[in-house]
């Protein structure tokens, strides 16, 4: 990630997601590296292969509420800025350090104490300091249950107490900000909704693996058929919906299929109104032996 770029920065405290100072790393692509069509796209791209892309409309930024420096904020705003892109920023409830991270029971005892109040209050406030439009995305994917993060597969009324909670100090220090509840996509979602004043926009994960789709569908999967169980789940909520974390790895063929489909404006998804790239190798395997795709834009064609 950031330990790969040219300039002195520590990577276990620095925000994730933008191209500080301008500087790319060396070998990345810096080219129009966005998929053909009108509705508004974004990149998580901490290797800046979209930094020099006019037609990326919106930055997405990793961050802890734990071990983070927020100093490093006011350069992705400009880096934003400077491009004319809004920000999203995801805020993951632990630290850099594994080592170091909670168990979902102390993650919760502590939320519900008041604990991680200040934490929350600190980064909403340096969010809302920015210059640019700024979305907060707290505690994603939380109807998942392959363990990936603390704060997912919670009790629904463990999880909508904790979201509630957040999002009120967060509107503390940064009244102006946009609220994403952002859940994987699964059939239960709904029960982890946190109410209609909490949140301003829903946020969905897609990702098109062309393996996976051969073995457990037998077929390949289109962007569409991917996307439509978790939109028609969200959409009943009548909010904006994005999808906030998008990748798919597959033939040149089934590359192309999703290229030339993600960013069109399709009838059946009425309030679909954006995607959000995620230009970085995944970080935790996919089940059943399915590894660590690669998701970035010049990997992501496989033979």
């Amino acid at each position: 990630m950031l330990n790969k770029m040219v300039g002195i920065l520590d990577a276990r405290k620095i925000l994730t997601g933008f191209v500080a100072g301008g500087f790319v790393a060396a070998g990345t692509l810096v080219a129009h590296a966005a998929p053909p069509g009108p509705l508004p796209f974004g990149a998580y791209d901490p290797e800046g292969s979209f930094s020099a892309d006019k037609n990326v409309q919106i930055e997405h930024l990793f961050l802890p509420w734990e071990d983070v420096d927020l100093q490093s904020l006011p350069a992705a705003d400009s880096y934003a800025r400077a491009r004319n892109r809004t920000l999203l920023v995801t805020v993951e409830p632990w630290t850099w350090t594994r080592d170091a991270r909670n168990t979902p029971r102390a993650l919760q005892r502590g939320i519900s104490s008041g604990r991680f109040d200040k934490n929350m209050r600190q980064i909403c406030g340096a969010l809302g300091s920015l210059k640019s439009e700024v979305t907060v995305r707290w505690a994603h994917e939380m109807e998942n249950i392959e363990g990936r993060f603390t704060w997912s597969n919670w009790e629904p009324e463990t999880y909508i107490n904790a979201f509630r909670r957040i999002v009120d100090e967060c509107r503390k220090s940064a009244p102006a900000v946009k609220i994403m509840w952002s859940p994987l996509g699964l059939e239960n979602l709904k029960d982890y909704y946190p109410g209609d004043d909490y949140l301003d926009v829903v946020g969905l994960t897609v990702f098109g693996l062309q393996k996976w789709d051969r073995e457990k569908f037998g077929r390949d999967r289109t962007f569409k058929e991917v996307l439509k169980p978790g939109y028609d789940e969200a959409v009943r909520f009548g909010k904006p919906v994005v999808v906030a974390e998008l990748g798919y790895v597959g033939d040149a063929d089934y590359v192309a299929n999703w290229e030339n489909s993600v960013r069109q404006l399709h009838p059946e998804f009425p309030e679909l109104n954006a995607v959000v790239y995620f230009n970085q190798k995944e970080v935790y395997p996919w089940p059943d032996n399915f590894g660590l795709p690669d998701w970035r834009v010049g990997s992501r064609i496989t033979n």
